[in-house]
């Protein structure tokens, strides 16, 4: 594993993790032409049906006088905000440094075969909730989301989630709450602003199943279809997500090193100032009030 140090820089002065044989890196480059004949066929992003999308756009958020946003976000995305104020109040990686020095979030430095982008949440022996309460866990999970949103590539090709829930204990079940689920699933599948294609749990045990169970009344097909369970057979993670994009402790071949989550935090804190910006988004206080 790449230990804590510092970024380094490329031509353009953008940092980047040196993890051996690739970098980490937020990509700022276009998406390539075989990524645009995606959105073509999947998200029917033609010139005309984007212009088109846009005037409608526009003119849906004209009627939002209440709503202080940039044109290429959604009404939903930020009324999360005003939903769950304490579950998205400063998203900053600033205001997270514990999350990621806790090494319970990781994205990894290369995407899979279809080009989505890979977060590893680890909810199990490595999270202590002591350390990080389960609200600053999903809040660093946004901060992440946030990041890829911005990505062209990952705007179309979007991303997968992959759970890891080694030694997960009664303790840390205890930690979630039906509101919490509730909560979670509502941003999962109603207002996230980036394309979840799939999660995937690895290494769960019969416990698991206990805290399945407080998400399951939540759970609508589209999603449900999405989840997979692979216990400790990662033969079977390997059907979705190729092994050479996977570390070993996956079963994969990836020739990098995995960084540690308080490198991960010094590269989007390079970006603090984006994130503030995006903060100021959202409904003002007098829509807030009314509701």
């Amino acid at each position: 594993m790449v230990q804590p140090g510092k970024l380094s820089y490329d031509e353009e002065n953008f940092p980047y993790i040196d993890v051996g044989t690739t970098r980490l890196c937020m990509d700022r480059q276009e998406a390539p032409d075989w990524a645009l004949e995606i959105a073509r066929k999947e998200l029917r992003e033609t010139p005309d049906v984007m212009k088109e999308s846009f005037e409608k756009l526009n003119q849906l958020l004209n009627e939002e006088k209440c709503l202080i946003v940039p044109r290429d976000e959604i009404k939903n995305f930020f009324n999360m905000k005003v939903k769950y104020p304490d579950a998205c109040k400063d998203l900053l990686p600033s205001k997270l440094k514990h999350v990621f020095d806790a090494d319970v979030l990781q994205l990894l430095p290369v995407r899979d075969q279809l080009g989505r982008r890979i977060v590893v949440i680890d909810a199990g022996k490595k999270w202590k909730p002591s350390q990080v309460p389960l609200n600053d866990l999903f809040r660093g999970v946004q901060v992440m989301v946030w990041g890829a949103m911005v990505e062209p590539l990952s705007q179309i090709c979007g991303a997968v989630v992959i759970i890891d829930m080694d030694d997960l204990s009664m303790s840390q079940i205890m930690q979630f709450t039906p509101s919490f689920a509730a909560m979670l699933l509502d941003y999962i599948q109603e207002c996230i602003c980036l394309r979840l294609k799939a999660v995937h749990i690895v290494n769960n045990s019969y416990i698991f199943n206990i805290l399945f169970n407080i998400f399951k009344p939540f759970i609508k097909e589209k999603l449900r279809k999405r989840l997979h369970f692979h216990g400790k057979d990662f033969k079977t993670l390997h059907k979705h997500i190729e092994k050479s994009c996977l570390p070993a402790k996956y079963g994969g071949t990836a020739t990098w090193e995995l960084p540690h989550g308080s490198q991960t935090y010094e590269l989007f804190h390079w970006y603090e100032a984006d994130y503030e910006k995006a903060s100021t988004y959202g409904f003002t206080e007098e829509y807030k009030k009314k509701k």
